[in-house]
């Protein structure tokens, strides 16, 4: 488990480039919240998760390993209690949390994100 990566996985550098291109400007494990969200969007107070579909259990692709099943279902109940804790006090700070599956399709996680940032960002009546 310590050589799979943290940061910087193939569908999160898709949903950068795709969310960059588009404009958006985020900042990258922002060290300064709670669980350190892949992407943060400062001013809307967005934070962006992309869940990989093993670790954080994928109602469509989460898989269960048949070896040593007790132990791999107290570790990823564990992630998944932790991914709510990390959101809950993200929501007391006033900032909204996505979670990506690495799954989603990129274009349609960044139309999220950007609608998301959109209505956080522009002021009412505009």
């Amino acid at each position: 488990m310590s050589r799979q990566p943290r940061s910087s996985t193939k569908p999160e550098l898709a949903l950068r480039r795709e969310l960059h291109r588009r404009g958006l400007r985020f900042r990258v494990n922002h060290p300064g919240l709670p669980g350190r969200p892949d992407l943060a969007f400062t001013r809307a107070k967005v934070a962006v998760f992309v869940d990989g579909c093993f670790w954080h259990r994928c109602p469509q692709h989460g898989t269960m390993p048949r070896n040593n099943r007790d132990w791999w279902q107290a570790k990823l109940d564990r992630n998944v209690a932790r991914d709510r804790a990390k959101d809950a006090a993200l929501a007391e700070r006033g900032w909204v949390v996505l979670h990506v599956w690495e799954h989603e399709a990129t274009d349609a996680a960044a139309d999220r994100v950007q609608a998301e940032w959109r209505r956080r960002v522009t002021p009412i009546g505009r």
